[in-house]
């Protein structure tokens, strides 16, 4: 879409649709973060350029205009998790009309989302978990930040947002546990062991004032330039660490966060436990994992069983 076509879109959806407003309300009666508020926003512009496209108003909108929309998603070979992503949006966007009485009912009510194959997450295991945390060296500040990030990231398996965004306050020592708010700004309580302790003491007693240089900061992670991590640093610090140990294995948070779960898991904890610790708002998200158990069982019983 060039800069004109953006334009032209722009006053259309102004002009005939509730846009701003259903962004405002979601923001408000959901708790959404900025980036899902800037997601929903883009998804809806594809929407509404295929719309201005083919000069259809958007309470106006058929079975046979929607199936050309989704035949258009299609043909731009977009991913079924994206295409049921756009419905989602759509479909929300459709039932805020109609709350506000713009429309007499939703259509998109009626439109499925596609079948998404479940992948499995990927995790590290034990050996390999046990190689990233005990060859990480811890001769400089650096290393001994980097070594925290990795023992966090296992120890609670938090998000890498919520990482970014601890705050020294946050952290009771006593308990072992961080308060930590997750999507939805919804807050919960996550629980590190002895090692993690012990690498939060070190760090804070031999590395943070290095990097906050006589600055202050009240976020615990932070860098050079005296500024709490960025997302996108917590992920390049894994990547360098993961090369400099030579692991064979693609490492990223979000790994160690399915590492965490499948930890807990395959040593007995109970999965509500495990939801409430990711901070899971449905038990299915978190039944992901019991896939990796229950093919973990099935191998031990076909290489062990004699009569199988």
């Amino acid at each position: 879409m060039n800069v004109e076509d953006k334009k032209k879109l722009l006053i259309y959806i102004n002009e005939n649709s509730e846009v701003s407003n259903f962004l405002n309300h979601i923001k408000i009666t959901r708790n959404y973060t900025e980036n899902t508020i800037i997601s929903y926003e883009q998804e809806l512009w594809k929407y509404f350029f295929f719309l201005k496209e083919h000069n259809i108003k958007e309470t106006k909108i058929t079975k046979e205009n929607i199936r050309a929309y989704l035949k258009s998603l299609d043909e731009k070979h977009c991913k079924n998790t994206t295409i049921s992503h756009n419905i989602s949006v759509i479909r929300s966007y459709y039932n805020y009309l109609l709350l506000e009485n713009k429309i007499k009912n939703n259509i998109w009510n009626q439109i499925k989302n596609p079948k998404i194959p479940k992948k499995l997450p990927n995790f590290l295991t034990t050996m390999e978990i046990e190689k990233l945390l005990k060859e990480t060296d811890l001769n400089t500040p650096f290393e001994i930040r980097n070594r925290l990030i990795i023992e966090l990231l296992f120890a609670t398996g938090l998000r890498v947002s919520e990482l970014v965004n601890i705050k020294i306050s946050d952290i009771s020592f006593e308990e072992k546990s961080i308060r930590t708010l997750g999507k939805g700004k919804k807050e919960r309580i996550v629980y590190f062991g002895d090692y993690a302790k012990e690498m939060l003491q070190k760090y804070l007693e031999k590395s943070r004032n290095e990097f906050l240089n006589n600055k202050t900061s009240t976020y615990l992670l932070v860098g050079k330039n005296s500024l709490k991590l960025t997302r996108n640093r917590i992920s390049e610090i894994l990547e360098e660490t993961v090369r400099k140990i030579g692991l064979q294995h693609h490492i990223s948070p979000h790994v160690l966060r399915h590492t965490f779960a499948t930890q807990l898991l395959n040593n007995g904890a109970d999965i509500r436990s495990v939801q409430e610790l990711l901070g899971h708002e449905k038990l299915s998200t978190t039944q992901i994992y019991t896939h990796i158990t229950n093919d973990q069982l099935r191998k031990a019983y076909l290489d062990n069983m004699p009569r199988k």
